[in-house]
């Protein structure tokens, strides 16, 4: 997400890494697309749909990595809190697990003048304390992110909005200072969530807390948070939208951090599945009889992050260099369980499903690219003046995917004549480097896992224009700051993807970021449930309502 307060690193993940390839790797899926072996990679196929649910359900467990901090939507930019929340609270558009964005809260909208967007509010909607939805908690709603005090991690695609106001009984305007094509895209993921504004005012500060938790109007509510151990939704009867009623009347997420943990406790069925399962257990869970691997749509890349230009790093033919030295294959066959490939940009092909066919054949052609080649990286390594200079790269003790990345960077810079030094910092440490430029003063390089929260490049290459929250080495290209600004403006495909594609080229020339790989969603169901569509939208998606029981 280009602009949002803060980005956890690996999102927070402590999700465990292969230390070797997978052999085998099979998946039943109902549909999908075949992804053959190359690179080093294994097979394996991205499931559009596992097969329908035969039935109701009393009640299903999910693991999880981690316990949320909060479930309150203007703080949630995160794997745990967010696949809950998809749940339970439910935005203006929603984003599907195809990637298309669809009509929700809002039955329709319009785009009357470039800078206004105008909202026709469904009528009907209960949130789950049996109040309906009006006009005025959207506006509440949607207003929270843009104010100073509540401080929303969601603030950043707010930065063009002038106002937002009730027009019509059941109508929202939005108005914008400039022409922002990514603004209404935004709100089929967190920045459209919508709560009731009674809620809000009565809760507070104590908003999304494990004793308030939230009211909303999704296919599951709010039941009860013990902390430190799980979170409960129940099945809400009221639910507007009879395509995604709930399959379930409870479901239980269990905080698992242990990686080993949450693979034997999908191997024993004490728990029913989970997202981001650790890539060393591909193999494993592959085969397994407890249930079902599954892999799904993504948008996240692999990257690793240059934080200090103002060192030898600073030097855009040291960091070809850098990424020219890394074996990137190897990274994916030792640390994505094979299941990968390697990223030859910092976003996802899909996100270009808007692009002409022109566009799409002219990026493949100019995109600039960096094979495994140490001889000619230590060269142009040379050529800049690298001659044993110290670079920082900073690391934690997450899993081992993570170390496998940061020796594969060392190395890489080992051979090309830096002195890499790693730094190893606790989890609580590691996250303020997205958060507090103080924390990242020393550290030049650190890694991320860079998914974008709409089918857009923008939300990539946005967070790299001069002075973004998100530029986190403070790289400025005012070539680049104009293609993007050009193509935020710009409502026509063709113009916006032109000028994206731009963009993307200058980015992948300078490499302000080192992209590392790609790597589908993961996903595993234990025997007795099925019906879920894996894809990386489970983050904004009621994906749990679809899940039921396996016939």
């Amino acid at each position: 997400m280009s602009s949002a307060r803060t980005r956890t690193p690996l999102p927070r993940r402590t999700v465990a890494a292969a230390l070797a390839a997978a052999a085998v790797l099979v998946t039943s899926a109902c549909s999908g697309t075949a992804n053959p072996a190359k690179d080093g990679a294994v097979a394996y196929e991205i499931t559009d749909r596992t097969p329908a649910a035969a039935g109701n359900l009393d009640s299903f467990t999910w693991s999880t990595y981690a316990e949320p901090a909060t479930i309150d939507y203007a703080q949630s930019f995160d794997y745990p809190p967010n696949q809950i929340l998809a749940n339970v609270c439910e935005s203006l558009l929603r984003w599907n697990p195809d990637l298309t964005t669809s009509p929700n809260l809002a039955t329709s909208f319009l785009n009357p003048t470039p800078t206004t967007w105008v909202y026709q509010i469904r009528p009907g909607v209960r949130f789950h304390d049996g109040t309906k939805l009006t006009a005025d908690d959207v506006v509440a709603s949607l207003r929270r992110n843009f104010d100073p005090e509540t401080a929303s991690v969601w603030a950043g695609p707010f930065r063009n909005v002038k106002s937002v106001d009730k027009t019509g009984p059941m109508e929202v305007t939005v108005t914008l200072t400039q022409p922002d094509s990514k603004f209404s895209k935004y709100l089929a993921a967190g920045p459209g969530t919508v709560e009731s504004a009674a809620t809000l005012a009565k809760s507070g500060k104590n908003y999304g807390n494990p004793q308030t938790g939230v009211n909303c109007t999704g296919p599951f509510a709010f039941d009860t948070w013990t902390a430190g151990q799980s979170l409960t939704l129940k099945r809400f009867d009221d639910y507007w939208n009879p395509a995604l009623k709930a399959k379930s009347g409870q479901v239980k997420f269990v905080f698992l951090a242990d990686p080993t943990t949450r693979v034997n406790a999908f191997q024993s069925g004490e728990v029913d599945g989970g997202w981001m399962v650790p890539p060393n257990a591909f193999a494993q869970l592959g085969e397994t009889q407890a249930g079902t691997l599954y892999f799904g749509r993504n948008t996240t890349v692999a990257d690793e992050v240059v934080s200090n230009l103002k060192g030898p790093l600073g030097d855009p033919r040291v960091r070809q260099a850098l990424l020219m030295a890394t074996d990137r294959k190897g990274i994916v066959k030792a640390g994505a369980g094979g299941v990968g490939e390697v990223a030859h940009s910092l976003v996802t092909d899909n996100l270009w499903a808007d692009a002409p066919d022109a566009v799409r054949d002219k990026l493949r052609q100019d995109l600039p690219k960096y094979p495994y080649d140490p001889a000619k990286a230590k060269a142009l390594a040379a050529e800049a003046g690298v001659n044993g200079q110290k670079v920082v790269i900073a690391t934690s003790p997450l899993d081992s995917q993570t170390t496998i990345i940061t020796q594969a960077i060392a190395q890489a810079a080992t051979a090309i004549g830096l002195k890499p030094e790693i730094n190893s910092l606790s989890a609580e440490k590691y996250s303020t480097l997205f958060t507090d430029p103080a924390a990242r003063e020393g550290i030049d390089l650190f890694l991320t896992f860079w998914y974008t929260s709409i089918t857009d490049p923008l939300d990539m290459y946005g967070a790299l224009r001069t002075g973004d929250y998100s530029n986190y080495g403070n790289w400025s290209n005012p070539a680049f700051d104009a293609a993007v600004d050009k193509a935020i403006a710009s409502y026509e495909p063709g113009l916006r993807a032109e000028a994206n594609a731009e963009a993307q080229k200058m980015a992948l020339q300078e490499l302000p970021w080192l992209p590392l790989y790609t790597q589908p969603v993961s996903l595993f169901l234990g025997k007795r449930v099925t019906g879920v569509q894996p894809s990386i939208a489970y983050l904004y998606y009621p994906w749990a309502a679809e899940i039921g029981a396996k016939g």
